[in-house]
């Protein structure tokens, strides 16, 4: 996905009225989709995890979170992905010798915490992740996809932008209204440090993602960051509090694969400027793996307020 529009994130602009018919369209799509869809009751229970806005909210950390508490409860859960970005239509197991051409970059990165099932038919993915020995499946951004029946769905939340501007694409950076996603919503999990998701019926949890303790000394470090996520600034942010002193920055569209020849200009520009490369879990997931071994990751993990609802609610799906 490319940088979103300036005018996504303001209450009033001539830019939404405009497009606003052909919001209209693409939220009756997606309505007919979800209305005619077959919501398949698995044997096993379905979290999913998703969310409103059309991408950068914090789903990935979210999923880690959960497949973590899962394995820690006994469980054994599969991860669900559409593989995004990746070849195979699926289902497919992913495996270490997949790449992210192949499977896309999510599934590369979640399968060190968890099995995941490549899918775009999320019917097939559950089915063989079942076979596959799960006791318990996370739906990867699935809040749109009609196929499953879900026992617990979550909602991930920018805490910062919110919703934006209220407006379904491409007025907006919705995928649909907050009311009708918020009605198929069991808990919302809202991720930053400033900002406030308000409402009456689904109940909230506050987080932040926090570097993860590897032993790296970030303090001081000049670092030349790039990222291809949904908002390179809160890697950018996060690198800063972690201590290092940040000498340049790129972007990149979310998921994008970064030529060779971009990244020898990349490694050039840090030489040049005394500087080390840093990027994102997810974006070194893309790396060609030569590269990976010249590039520093910064990992983060989600960090809740208050874990209570969480529990509560994943003990309520195995209490039988």
């Amino acid at each position: 996905m490319a940088r979103p529009p300036r005018f996504w994130n303001k209450p009033f602009s001539f830019a939404a009225t405009c497009l606003t018919p052909l919001s209209w369209i693409y939220q009756a799509a997606t309505f007919l989709r979800l209305r005619n869809g077959m919501r398949k009751q698995m044997d096993v229970p379905v979290i999913c995890v998703g969310n409103i806005n059309m991408g950068g909210t914090g789903k990935t950390p979210v999923v880690i979170d959960l497949v973590i508490r899962l394995i820690a409860m006994g469980k054994t859960p599969v991860i669900v992905s559409r593989g995004y970005g990746g070849s195979h239509a699926g289902p497919l197991m992913v495996l270490p010798s997949h790449t992210a051409n192949d499977v896309g970059d999510e599934p590369i990165l979640l399968n060190g915490f968890s099995a995941v099932c490549v899918s775009q038919d999320r019917i097939l993915g559950a089915d063989m992740a079942i076979l596959n020995g799960a006791d318990v499946i996370v739906l990867d951004d699935g809040l749109q996809n009609p196929g499953l029946a879900y026992d617990l769905s979550i909602t991930v939340v920018d805490r910062k932008i919110g919703f934006g501007n209220g407006c379904v694409f491409p007025a907006g950076p919705l995928r649909e209204t907050v009311k009708s996603g918020l009605a198929r919503t069991d808990l919302i999990i809202a991720i930053g440090e400033k900002g406030d998701i308000s409402s009456s019926r689904v109940p909230i949890i506050n987080g932040i993602l926090k570097p993860l303790e590897t032993g790296m000394d970030w303090n001081g470090l000049r670092s030349f960051a790039f990222a291809g996520i949904g908002r390179p600034e809160k890697f950018f942010n996060t690198l800063k509090s972690a201590g290092a002193k940040i000498i340049a920055t790129r972007e990149f569209s979310d998921h994008q694969k970064i030529p060779e020849a971009m990244l020898k200009r990349l490694e050039a520009e840090a030489w040049n400027n005394n500087s080390q490369l840093v990027t994102t879990e997810k974006d070194a997931a893309r790396l060609p793996k030569d590269w990976q071994q010249k590039v520093l990751t910064l990992p983060v993990r989600l960090v809740l307020d208050n874990d209570v609802e969480l529990v509560n609610c994943l003990k309520k799906l195995f209490k039988n």
